[in-house]
């Protein structure tokens, strides 16, 4: 009798272990971190980013994936500032990676609270998994969890008021504050769209090359289509070759319907003449190749004199 218990004992053990690492939407809201993301996050927050803001807000109770997401944005961009001891080395405060750790922090948090698997090996303070997971920890033993002094740990990350505010301000602008409705009348982007435009994203700043493909082909930069058609094929959606073609190949969407983040936004003449194209990022802005002598940048997507043609939503 006594192994049959425990025999069914350790199937249901097993069972749970699996539900917990698994099904983390059925445990409780913290098993997603908390709120929805705003349409500005989804736009700004490279999506391997917020995935990580999110499972490591889960490993505290209270604590909101937006605030961790808010220290991200502010420490460096999400890790995409180019300035020293982002990727390597420190600041000139000894700060390291993308949530700008002090070494000895750092360690101390981990030594208590390791970050779970899935990281560098030894821990990081430059590796994403690594650093979230420990920032999350460090917030959490600092007053975050359940909420208790959420300013409080804040101020323990960086000890200045205005750096509170600011983390504050930023973290509910990338909430969405809304509730949810039985049926949106805009769906949200899906996964492949927030990999085109996180691609897009680690464009900005090169150069326009006329039927340009990218460093990846051997060329400088892009052109407007090739940025589009190498920007979804990142997220594992093949486009057509040029703006035109890429209109075409759809599907369209309705004049009045809203855009979201991850649709292609085009310009020119429907009947064929199709001459630019943009990804569009939310907040009325794209992410274009404007033209010779200029960047890949950020742009309204709507501006004076345009000849805006409409807009696609690649799928697979």
């Amino acid at each position: 009798m006594g192994k049959i218990l425990a025999a069914v004992a350790a199937v249901l053990l097993l069972l749970l272990t699996a539900v917990a690492a698994g099904a983390g939407s059925l445990l409780s809201p913290f098993a997603t971190g908390g709120t929805r993301p705003s349409a500005r996050a989804l736009a700004d927050i490279p999506a391997g980013y917020l995935t990580l803001y999110r499972t490591s807000a889960a490993t505290c109770p209270g604590l909101d994936w937006s605030t961790l997401a808010a220290i991200g944005k502010i420490e460096t961009d999400h890790g995409r500032s180019p300035l020293p001891g982002v990727r390597s080395g420190s600041n000139y405060a000894g700060a390291q990676g993308p949530m700008q750790f002090l070494r000895p922090t750092f360690n101390s948090v981990i030594a208590k609270r390791p970050p779970p698997r899935g990281g560098a090996t030894p821990p990081s303070p430059y590796n994403p998994h690594d650093a979230i997971h420990t920032a999350a920890a460090y917030l959490c033993q600092s007053g975050a969890r359940h909420n208790t002094d959420l300013r409080g740990a804040i101020f323990a990350y960086n000890h200045a008021h205005w750096y509170v505010s600011q983390v504050l301000a930023q973290a509910a602008r990338y909430r969405h504050n809304r509730p949810p409705t039985a049926a949106p009348a805009t769906a949200p982007p899906a996964s492949g769209a927030l990999r085109a435009i996180s691609y897009a994203r680690g464009q900005l700043g090169l150069p326009y090359v006329w039927g340009g493909d990218g460093p990846a082909a051997g060329d400088a930069g892009f052109d407007c289509s090739g940025l589009a058609r190498a920007a979804y094929a990142a997220a594992g959606i093949t486009l057509p070759r040029t703006a035109q073609q890429q209109y075409d190949a759809g599907p369209r969407l309705p004049a009045a319907a809203p855009l979201i983040p991850g649709d292609l936004v085009f310009y020119g003449r429907p009947s064929g003449s199709i001459h630019h194209v943009g990804v569009y990022i939310g907040n009325r802005k794209m992410i274009d190749a404007p033209g010779r002598s200029k960047n890949i940048r950020i742009s309204a997507y709507r501006y004076p004199g345009d000849d805006y043609a409409g807009a696609t939503r690649p799928t697979t």
